[in-house]
């Protein structure tokens, strides 16, 4: 039987900032869009959740934080955080994609095992992952990558039925249509969120991924990242 834990999470790496709280089978969140603003909201939304559930950090078996892809700024930011929160209590970290987060986000929309998400990483590329819902995880059916819109079809099986998910599809819209008919649905006005990373961190601390906080790391998949506001946001 899995360890009941109590798990803090935040996540800044793309517009959406966002906490969550896991006890136990409970969580609670919350999130905002809000691209220029995480620095500040991040720590409040934090505090008030542990205030809500009655916890100090000192309470929690460890902090989740989205390590990325995203943002570079947003990257950092939320690392960064989560070190200085880690350290102050004495916490491992667990560091969690902001792809596996939406790939849950959208199972939990759509209940279809396959996932294939894409983030919008600028430059004329997408951040593109895919993933298998299994026993409540979502196992990566390929590398996460960064890569042209259009090698999005390399990372799927066209025998199988995906649910697509993220930015990427709604900035290359003119790239990646038209939509082959194993892509099912997409919901594309997605962020990833904390409380996806919050649930997924019972299985990244079963597989033993904690880690401590001067170890933990950003994931990137390039070097630097230009972050603007999508049209009509």
């Amino acid at each position: 039987m899995m360890k009941k834990l109590q798990i803090l999470a935040i996540d800044t790496c793309t517009e959406s900032c966002s906490a969550a709280l896991m006890v136990g089978d409970e969580i609670i969140a919350d999130s905002k869009v809000a691209p220029r603003e995480h620095a500040k909201l991040v720590l409040p939304m934090a505090k008030s959740l542990l205030a809500q559930a009655g916890l100090s950090l000192s309470q929690l078996d460890a902090i989740a934080f989205g390590r990325g892809p995203g943002s570079f700024t947003g990257v950092r930011i939320g690392t960064a955080t989560a070190q200085g929160l880690a350290f102050g209590a004495d916490l491992p970290l667990l560091a969690m994609s902001t792809l596996q987060a939406l790939a849950r986000q959208g199972y939990r929309l759509s209940d279809i095992p396959q996932q294939l998400v894409a983030i919008d990483a600028r430059m004329n590329e997408i951040y593109l992952g895919s993933f298998c819902h299994h026993q409540g995880d979502f196992v990566p059916q390929q590398p996460e990558r960064v890569c042209p819109p259009e090698q999005w079809r390399d990372v799927v099986d066209e025998s199988k039925d995906y649910y697509a998910t993220g930015s990427g599809w709604l900035a290359y819209a003119d790239k990646l249509a038209p939509m082959p008919n194993h892509v099912v649905h997409h919901d594309i006005d997605l962020f990833p969120l904390a409380e996806d990373m919050a649930y997924l961190s019972q299985f990244a601390w079963q597989r033993g991924e904690a880690v401590d906080a001067a170890d933990a790391q950003p994931v990137y998949l390039r070097d630097t990242v230009t972050w603007q506001k999508l049209p009509g946001r």
